[in-house]
């Protein structure tokens, strides 16, 4: 009677071995895939829809033939997931990407791409690849036109989703019930706006003078998408500009006192954060007049600001050296920009929040986007993700 009872112990015992193997082998293998269901909750958003420039840019700029051989047409761009030039300016995913991942929709279909037949139900990328919130003639009549890249600006980027809809909704409730299910992502936008006055020699004074503009462009979209039918749309702010490569290397300064504690220039961040409050404000009035929708605020700024606060936490070791470059100082080199001949990349791009002087990298990109899923980045929140971003 010892024996058998022995030998039921031992295979009580070792049955519940394997059954506690294979829970940690379940454990293991759901929560180390690119995508893991959190919770069982249905999907928020059926469909996302982007506007904006190169921040969020999929493939519009290539698709527009605006330069006849752009660089980011070509690796080292893509390299890191897609492992092909895309079209988007980084090493690969961008925050619009992992936005769509952790909702459970597909990567957006640049519009520009679009074919016949094709399934836009899940949404659609509209932004460019150097686009503005100002029209080209803006830009023109103040001589700086040759600098653009591109002309298909906001207002352009509105007037594709207004010949689009018919595809995706035909009577009013039709709109406003499919319309009530989608996300729409209205930058980042106006950052270019500012570039291209900085690239032509203006200083921080006559940048302030163009924010009021910027910003009623950028908020005449919103309220202009709003009458379209949309219910929840994210507006992005100004990222951290005093930390980026090209300005760093473009008004290097030789006095410290124009530098803050982790390197950055003070004024180019200043104005950053100003013209992310003058947005906010002007979407806060929006949101007394347009009381059915939900218009959240995106804080660029203090989701990549940790990356130069405390990099270490996020796995970046060179925090204001662009990985992909012609030299100098931080990498930049306006004459050997990323992808042109002189230019090296860096082995491993998730080492560095800053990819080719001007964006930032798929690691970065991931971070600010579990920063705006999760919290606390996004205000007031967006609405909870079926699926984590890794």
């Amino acid at each position: 009677m010892y024996i058998f009872w022995l030998l039921h112990s031992y295979l009580y015992a070792n049955n519940m071995m394997k059954f506690y193997i294979l829970l940690i082998i379940g454990y293991f293998s759901c929560c180390f895939h690119d995508k893991v269901v959190s919770v069982p909750s249905p999907i928020p958003y059926k469909s996302v829809f982007n506007f904006g420039d190169s921040l969020s840019d999929t493939g519009n700029f290539l698709a527009s033939g605006a330069i006849q051989f752009p660089v980011i047409g070509k690796l080292p761009y893509g390299v890191t997931f897609f492992r092909k030039a895309t079209g988007r300016c980084s090493d690969g995913r961008l925050i619009i990407d992992f936005i769509a991942e952790a909702y459970g929709l597909p990567l957006l279909p640049p519009y520009l791409n679009l074919s016949n037949g094709q399934n836009i139900k899940q949404g659609v990328n509209f932004a460019v690849a150097g686009a503005t919130a100002l029209d080209a003639d803006f830009f023109i009549q103040r001589g700086i036109g040759k600098a653009l890249w591109t002309r298909d600006s906001l207002n352009v980027q509105l007037g594709w989703f207004r010949k689009l809809k018919p595809s995706l909704c035909t009577t009013k409730q039709d709109c406003d019930n499919y319309f009530k299910n989608s996300l729409f992502m209205v930058g980042e936008i106006g950052g270019n706006d500012y570039n291209y006055a900085a690239v032509f020699g203006g200083n921080v004074s006559q940048l302030l003078d163009n924010v009021p503009v910027v910003v009623e462009a950028i908020t005449n979209a919103t309220r202009a998408l709003i009458e379209e039918g949309a219910v929840e749309l994210v507006v992005p702010g100004n990222f951290p500009v005093g930390c980026s490569a090209v300005y760093l290397t473009l008004f290097r300064s030789p006095n410290k006192g124009d530098y803050d504690e982790n390197g950055c220039l003070n004024a180019f961040n200043g104005f950053a954060m100003y013209h992310n409050e003058q947005l906010q404000l002007a979407l806060r009035n929006l949101r007394h007049k347009y009381t059915q929708a939900r218009i959240i605020y995106a804080d660029y700024y203090g989701a990549a600001q940790r990356f130069y606060r405390a990099p270490g936490h996020y796995g970046f070791r060179r925090t204001l050296r662009a990985c992909c470059g012609g030299g100098g100082p931080f990498n930049f080199n306006n004459s050997a920009r990323c992808g042109h001949v002189g230019s090296n990349a860096c082995p491993d791009p998730s080492k560095y929040p800053n990819w080719d002087g001007i964006h930032l990298t798929e690691a970065s990109y991931r971070h600010i986007a579990r920063g705006l899923v999760n919290g606390p980045f996004s205000r007031p929140p967006l609405k909870s993700s079926p699926f984590i971003i890794p």
